[in-house]
């Protein structure tokens, strides 16, 4: 699809990227955020885990440190969850699908896992889900943006920076549209500043479900109901 009629596309969904405003507001938020996500105590869960294989994939430029409270709270409810062990998402390369192969291998390799990913992460959990569908129970994306533009947010310049590709041409092949043969949950925010709500949220036929949550882009892993909320997800 071409720029022009990406955009086109984006705009019939309402997939244009966030406010300044809104914006702001993960700025001003995101060192107290940052901190519960990697520090936070574990939040205790209305769920029993039972040892379901869990993966968490962590969004552009996070490390699972960022994703510690999310993994320590799944991992006191029973859950034999994991990071991806990947260091920091510095954005997608050629050989990233076959490093997280290797990873489920390693945690899960006679049951399938459930991948859930923030922001980033959730996109190449989908896009690992194609792949290998036969390994994995479910996909749980976050504020990930999956539908329409993929500049519909406020980190894609950045990202490009980073990364050294386009946004909307990364060295693996994918259509991030497409959904994977697995059920996929994706979560979203209105008050999400960093990405779209319609492009976290995504059209039917593109995931199962769509789950509204009242928290800001970073919140997601680190606000204590969401955290109730995503484990519920795993089980239900």
């Amino acid at each position: 699809m071409s720029r022009a009629a990406a955009l086109s596309d984006s705009l019939a969904r309402g997939a244009v990227a966030p406010s300044k405003a809104l914006l702001a507001g993960e700025v001003g938020a995101f060192l107290h955020m940052r901190w519960a996500a990697a520090f936070g105590r574990a939040v205790p869960l209305p769920v029993q885990g039972e040892g379901r294989p869990v993966l968490v994939l962590p969004g552009f430029m996070a490390s699972d440190n960022t994703t510690a409270r999310l993994r320590r709270s799944l991992a006191g409810a029973g859950f034999a969850v994991h990071g991806w062990g990947l260091g920091r998402n510095l954005g997608v390369s050629a050989n990233m699908l076959e490093a997280i192969d290797r990873r489920v291998a390693e945690i899960a390799s006679d049951r399938p896992v459930t991948l859930i990913g923030w922001s980033l992460g959730g996109l190449i959990a989908r896009e690992y889900a194609k792949c290998a569908p036969e390994r994995v129970s479910r996909v749980i994306t976050m504020g990930s943006p999956f539908s329409g533009d993929p500049r519909a947010n406020n980190a894609w310049r950045i990202y490009e920076r980073v990364a050294g590709h386009p946004v909307d041409c990364p060295p693996v092949q994918c259509t991030l549209s497409e959904k994977p043969a697995v059920p996929t949950i994706a979560c979203w925010s209105a008050r999400d500043g960093v990405v779209a709500p319609a492009s976290a949220r995504g059209q039917e036929g593109e995931r199962d479900l769509a789950l509204e949550f009242d928290c800001t882009h970073m919140a997601f892993i680190a606000d204590p109901k969401a955290i109730r909320t995503v484990a519920r997800l795993i089980v239900d």
